[in-house]
């Protein structure tokens, strides 16, 4: 949606989406907003609890049959396995998806590091599009008037236009861009602490080639998950910052991290998304 200050100041139930990277302060300022009777809905939430739960206790299991005890406890029903999905713990969305490389360092195999990205990009969008009836949910049937999307800093590598549409149609788009001493923060954090990652499957398959040439690794089995994260880290930030760029100059509005962090309140929000508003006017 795109406002006049006024516009945005007369709209009463207020929906916002938050695009940016993973670490720019999108929960922070989702968990900020509920507490001033905002409902906040969190898209790899959704997704783990409702969309890949079952492949993620597939996996799970996959993994506890591999011990003789644990097998013959689970096959004869005397132990059971549920997630434990929180907002403060997306671990089993993270550790389903996984890392590509050496088995024996915890990678996957491409293939089926493949299935589960698509399983993952599947979910993603399903997510997405649940965000119209939890909008109604949110007034109709919790009693808050506002409600804030926290998605996914990989909602700009679905390429479905129809989820950008359906966003742009029934939230305020805003993109948390981060400064150029954030940017470096972001990749000193990834190299530190290397995590699964979505990836397009095209550029996945680019900076696969280009990972196996530098190194000179004849086969993925050979590849160190951790290193192959730290190593293309960078090159997916920078390649997805003019797709949030596209997305928010055509549907929404941009602030900078260094602009998020004088947030205090929501009333020091709002008054920043006017500024914010007001510049792209």
């Amino acid at each position: 949606m795109k406002f006049s200050i006024k516009e945005f100041r007369d709209w009463e139930n207020k929906c916002i989406t938050l695009l940016g990277m993973s670490g720019v302060g999108k929960t922070r300022l989702a968990y900020m907003l509920r507490k001033h009777n905002w409902f906040h809905y969190s898209g790899d939430y959704r997704i783990g609890t409702r969309y890949l739960d079952e492949s993620i206790l597939d996996n799970i299991k996959q993994q506890t049959m591999q011990i003789p005890f644990l097998r013959d406890m689970l096959r004869s029903d005397s132990i059971y396995i549920r997630n434990n999905i929180t907002f403060n713990n997306l671990k089993p969305v993270s550790s389903f998806l996984g890392k590509l490389g050496n088995p024996e360092q915890g990678g996957l195999g491409l293939k089926e590091f493949k299935r589960r990205q698509e399983l993952h990009r599947q979910a993603e969008i399903a997510a997405m599009k649940d965000i119209p009836a939890f909008i109604y949910k949110a007034q109709k049937i919790y009693g808050y008037p506002h409600f804030v999307n926290d998605a996914g800093g990989s909602i700009s590598e679905l390429d479905d236009p129809d989820v950008l549409n359906m966003l742009a149609q029934h939230t305020l788009i805003l993109y948390l861009k981060a400064t150029e001493k954030d940017e470096q923060e972001l990749i000193r954090r990834a190299e530190e602490d290397p995590k699964p990652l979505y990836y397009r499957e095209d550029f996945l398959d680019e900076q696969l080639a280009l990972y196996s040439q530098e190194k000179k690794l004849p086969y993925i089995a050979l590849i160190d998950p951790d290193e192959f994260v730290r190593w293309v880290f960078p090159r997916l930030f920078y390649s997805r910052l003019p797709r949030y760029q596209t997305i928010a100059d055509k549907n929404g509005y941009i602030i900078t991290t260094d602009e998020l962090r004088q947030v205090k309140n929501e009333a020091d929000f709002l008054h920043l998304l006017e500024s914010a508003i007001d510049r792209q006017s």
